[in-house]
C-alpha cells in the first residue's frame, strides 16, 4: 500500500492544548491512526514550519511513537516529496503545492488534502482555485462527509459557470474530490460502570436520573445554539412527568463565548437539569460519555462538516438524538443507531445578502456563521419524541447503542479508516506513474522577476557580452568587498566564496565573454555563476561590457 509524506507541523495535530478546535482533534487522531495502522516500510514526515524537530518528535512519543523508521523532510525539500511520492496536507488549500510541483514537474508527486469548515472566504477561494490550479488526475481532495462533498461541488460549479461565461473555456478539468470519512479510535471510548457512578456523585446526578449528553464547543456563532436541545428537553420532562438532566461538556476561548452559550442553554430549558463540565483533558472527555444515557447534538451551522462527536457517542454504546444535519447524516442511521431529526432551511436564492456582507467584509465571519445559523431549523416535536422514547425504554435504548458502537467499530475507527487513504494514495501512484513524463515550468502568478522586470534595465546580460577586472586582482580586497554582510543575502543563492575568486583569477589573465567564463563551470552551476557576474559587477569587482545599445 502506498503512503504520503505528512505535511507536518504541530498546530493540526496537537489536541493537547486548552480548547482545541475539531480539526486538531481530527488531525490528532488522524496522525494517531496514520502511525498506528498505515502499512509500509517508513514514514516521511514534512517539517513545513521549521519546528524544532525535538518538539515534534515528542507530539509523535505522545501520540505512540512509530515502529517504523521516518524519514524527516526539510521545509523545502521538495525531491524528498518526490521520493515519497505524494504528500497529504491537513486543509483543503492545495493550489499553492500544485503551483509549487510545477517547478519540479506535474508528476513529480501527489498531492491530496482534507476539507474541515469551507464556509470561510479564505477556504471559498482556495477551492475555487483548485479549477485554475496544476492539479492533475493523481491529486485529489478528501471530503469527510457526503454533505461537504456537495457543497464544494456547488462551489467548484459556480466557479466553472463564471469560467466558462467570462472565458468561453469549453474544457475545465474538475478537481477530483473523494469521500473518506473522518475517525475515531473507538477503543478510548465505553461505559463503564464504576466511572458512571463516580461522576454522577461528582454532579449529583441520581442513579437512576435520565441524562443526555452534549458534547462540543460552546459557541452560538460558529458551533450550534443550544436553544433547540434545550426545547426539546423541556417538552421531554414534562411528557414523562419526571426531571431530565442536561450533561454539557466542553467549552469556549472566550468567556464571553462561554457565558452567552450557557445562558441560551439554562432560557431554553429553565425546569432541567443542567450540568456543566468543562474539558479538563482527553480522559475526562472519555470517561464522561459513561454519566450519560444518550448522546443529543442538534447540529445548525455551516462551520460543520463532518462532526466527530456522535461517532465518540456511538464508540461508547450510546444512542443518539442528532439533527440530520451535516455529516450527522452519514453517520446515525436512523432508527438503528439513534434518531436523525428533521432540519429545515431556507430555498436556495435567500442567503445572497448574508454572503455579500460576508464577503465585503461588512460583517465578520462568525456574523454570517450565526445569521446563517438562524435559518436553520431542527424539529423540536421530533426532538423530544425521540429523547421520551429513549428514555422510558431502557431495552431500546441497549439495542441502539449496540448498534451504534458496532457501527463505530467497523465503519468510524482509524483502524478503517486510514486503509483507505492509502487505497487512494495507491490508485494516484498508478495514474501518475502511468502518465508521460511532464516538463518543469513556471508559475505563470509568479514570473521570473528578470522576465517580468526586463523593462527595467538598460540590456539583459548575454552570452556574447564581454566580461573584465574593473582593477587588478586583489584577493584580499575582492574577499572583503564579497564578503561584507550589506553585499550578500541568503535568499539571493550567490555564488560561493570560492566560485568568485575562481571567476576573478580567469579574468585576471584577460577579459572573457561570459559564455566562455560559464564553460570553465560545472553545468548545474552554471545558472547561479551566470547572475552572480552581475552581482560581482554590481559591488565594483567587474566592469561587464555590453553590446545592446542604450535606448
Amino acid at each position: 500500500m502506498a503512503n504520503a509524506a505528512i505535511h507536518f507541523s504541530s498546530e493540526p495535530y496537537d489536541a493537547s492544548i486548552p480548547r482545541p478546535m475539531g480539526r486538531q482533534a481530527a488531525g490528532e487522531g488522524f496522525l494517531r491512526g496514520f502511525l498506528q495502522y498505515a502499512d509500509g516500510e517508513r514514514f516521511h514526515l514534512w517539517n513545513v514550519r521549521d519546528e524544532d524537530q525535538g518538539e515534534l518528535e515528542a507530539l509523535l512519543r505522545r501520540l505512540g511513537a512509530p515502529d517504523k523508521p521516518i524519514t524527516w523532510l526539510g521545509r523545502a525539500d521538495r525531491s524528498g516529496l518526490a521520493e515519497a511520492g505524494a504528500v497529504h496536507m491537513p486543509t483543503p488549500e492545495l493550489k499553492d503545492e500544485a503551483w509549487a510541483r510545477r517547478a519540479l514537474g506535474g508528476n513529480a508527486y501527489s498531492i491530496t488534502g482534507v476539507t474541515h469548515t469551507i464556509a470561510e472566504t479564505h477556504i471559498l477561494n482556495e477551492i475555487g482555485a483548485l479549477l485554475l490550479a496544476p492539479l492533475q488526475p493523481w491529486d485529489a481532495l478528501v471530503c469527510t462527509s457526503a454533505s461537504v462533498r456537495n457543497a464544494t461541488e456547488t462551489l467548484l460549479e459556480s466557479v466553472a459557470t463564471y469560467l466558462q461565461e467570462r472565458f468561453g473555456a469549453a474544457r475545465i478539468p474538475p478537481a477530483q474530490l473523494v469521500t473518506i470519512p473522518l475517525g475515531v479510535h473507538t477503543a478510548d471510548f465505553g461505559a463503564d460502570p464504576e466511572v458512571r457512578r463516580r461522576w454522577r456523585e461528582q454532579l449529583d446526578i441520581p442513579a437512576d436520573a435520565s441524562v443526555a449528553l452534549f458534547m462540543g464547543r460552546f459557541k452560538l456563532a460558529t458551533k450550534m445554539h443550544p436553544g433547540p436541545m434545550g426545547l426539546a428537553l423541556q417538552e421531554t420532562a414534562r411528557r414523562l412527568g419526571r426531571p431530565i438532566y442536561w450533561l454539557l461538556y466542553g467549552g469556549a476561548r472566550r468567556p464571553a463565548d462561554e457565558e452567552a452559550f450557557r445562558s441560551a442553554a439554562a432560557a431554553f430549558a429553565p425546569d432541567v437539569e443542567l450540568r456543566f463540565v468543562e474539558h479538563a483533558s482527553t480522559r475526562t472527555r472519555d470517561e464522561i460519555v459513561s454519566a450519560a444515557d444518550i448522546f443529543l447534538s442538534l447540529s445548525d451551522n455551516i462551520q460543520e462538516t463532518f462532526g466527530l462527536t456522535p461517532v465518540e457517542a456511538m464508540a461508547a454504546g450510546l444512542p443518539c438524538v442528532v439533527s440530520d444535519w451535516d455529516g450527522y447524516r452519514d453517520t446515525v442511521r436512523h432508527g438503528v443507531d439513534g434518531f436523525r431529526i428533521r432540519t429545515t432551511a431556507p430555498r436556495p436564492g435567500l442567503g445572497s445578502d448574508l454572503i455579500y456582507a460576508y464577503a465585503q467584509r461588512l460583517v465578520s465571519y462568525e456574523a454570517y456563521a450565526a445569521a446563517a445559523s438562524m435559518f436553520a431549523a431542527v424539529d423540536i416535536g421530533e426532538t423530544a419524541e425521540a429523547l421520551a422514547l429513549l428514555f422510558s425504554d431502557p431495552d431500546l435504548r441497549r439495542r441502539m447503542g449496540q448498534a451504534a458502537q458496532t457501527r463505530a467499530r467497523e465503519v468510524f475507527d482509524w483502524r478503517v479508516v486510514i486503509p483507505q487513504y492509502q487505497a487512494l494514495w495507491s490508485e494516484l501512484e498508478r495514474r501518475r506513474t502511468a502518465a508521460p513524463v511532464h516538463p518543469a515550468l513556471e508559475n505563470p502568478y509568479r514570473p521570473d522577476p528578470f522576465r517580468m522586470f526586463a523593462g527595467y534595465p538598460t540590456a539583459a546580460l548575454s552570452a556574447a557580452d564581454i566580461v573584465e577586472l574593473a582593477a587588478p586582482f586583489d584577493r584580499d580586497a575582492a574577499v572583503a568587498v564579497v564578503g561584507h554582510p550589506s553585499a550578500r543575502t541568503d535568499a539571493a543563492r550567490l555564488p560561493s566564496l570560492d566560485e568568485a575568486l575562481r571567476l576573478l583569477e580567469c579574468l585576471a589573465t584577460g577579459p572573457r565573454t561570459v559564455g566562455a567564463l560559464l564553460a570553465t563551470m560545472p553545468p548545474e552551476r552554471r545558472p547561479f555563476v551566470e547572475r552572480g557576474l552581475v552581482w560581482l559587477a554590481k559591488f565594483g569587482l567587474l566592469r561587464l561590457c555590453g553590446a545592446t545599445p542604450r535606448t
